[in-house]
């Protein structure tokens, strides 16, 4: 059974590779050739507009790409029939859909039926980084857009509750190693997060129900801080920023938190609990190679963004990304 799913995985590696060497950094030159220019003018609009929206497109991108691959999927509304992946538990907090159509809108003005919503999405994320003084990347374009959403799939996402083997075994599904891994958790130095997301390390964390049942991975000051905010487990309204003091910005501020234990998720700490991981936050951590942070993140947005794509023939293009043509 085992060797069974080892090859199951193997087999979608391979043909997510196959996929992504139909996209091109270029597939618009001739049919839409102001694609990026576009998407970059609306996005300095709507980050201008609304600054926080920077974490949760790049959240978007990352929800969407793991479930299905990077389809679009995400951006379709449920119906009477069925529950699309944006109502689903782990989506619901989710933000930007209207941002994503916005854009859309503006590219179908200029090339009709041409652009999918997929690709939207993935050059917003890049943009939504660059404009929060991260690194740049060209982003291979060509993915079309998918015709199913289900909620229940999206249990392919690595919930913020999870230790540091399950996201490893998650990631490998998606053809996505360690090293990706941990610089993709970079991300979390934009934006925020309500509080289920992690209240459970600072309540009843094992079930003894008393005060003192907190994760034990979690520094006691930055607790303190957080319970403060977060007054109890039902709290499900209140944020709290992933990199304190600079959400807004995209930097290696993420890596000094979580190696200090002061990392909001335990995803975030049990990136600790591993020898490779452990060792690329520590590093980055010294604040010495955030050059090196930085591509080593833009080579994984890369690779993440070619999972599961769905090229030529496959799919459509969606008139409006939140319904299916």
């Amino acid at each position: 059974m085992a060797s069974r799913t080892v090859l199951l995985l193997a087999m979608a590696v391979i043909l997510s590779s196959s996929a992504m060497a139909q996209l091109d950094v270029g597939y618009y030159r001739k049919t839409c050739p102001k694609v990026a220019e576009i998407v970059r003018e609306e996005m300095v609009r709507i980050l201008a507009a609304a600054p926080t929206l920077a974490g949760p497109l790049l959240r978007l991108h990352f929800h969407d790409c793991f479930v299905r691959g990077c389809d679009g999927s995400v951006l379709i509304d449920s119906t009477a029939s069925n529950t699309a992946e944006k109502d689903a538990p782990p989506n619901q907090t989710l933000r930007g859909f209207g941002s994503v159509q916005r854009i859309k809108a503006r590219l179908d003005a200029v090339c009709p039926d041409t652009v999918s919503c997929a690709d939207v999405l993935a050059l917003m994320a890049r943009d939504a980084v660059v404009l929060s003084k991260g690194p740049y990347w060209a982003v291979p374009l060509g993915r079309r857009d998918g015709r199913v959403s289900i909620a229940n799939e999206t249990s392919q996402l690595p919930p913020p509750t999870a230790n540091i083997t399950q996201l490893a075994q998650m990631f490998a599904a998606k053809g996505l190693g360690l090293k990706d891994l941990v610089v993709l958790s970079g991300g979390h130095t934009l934006g925020t997060a309500h509080c289920p997301a992690f209240a459970d390390r600072l309540y009843n964390f094992t079930g003894a129900n008393n005060a003192a049942d907190v994760d034990p991975a979690l520094d006691r000051s930055y607790l303190a801080r957080l319970r403060a905010r977060c007054a109890s487990l039902a709290d499900n309204t209140t944020l709290a920023e992933m990199d304190p003091g600079s959400f807004l910005t995209f930097d290696a501020g993420y890596y000094r938190l979580v190696a200090k234990r002061r990392g909001l998720f335990h995803s975030d700490s049990s990136l600790l609990a591993d020898a490779f991981t452990a060792g690329y936050v520590r590093r980055q951590a010294t604040g010495m190679y955030v050059a090196e942070f930085f591509r080593d993140f833009a080579e994984s947005m890369v690779k993440m963004a070619g999972v599961g794509v769905l090229t030529g023939g496959q799919g459509e293009i969606r008139k409006k990304c939140y319904v299916i043509n």
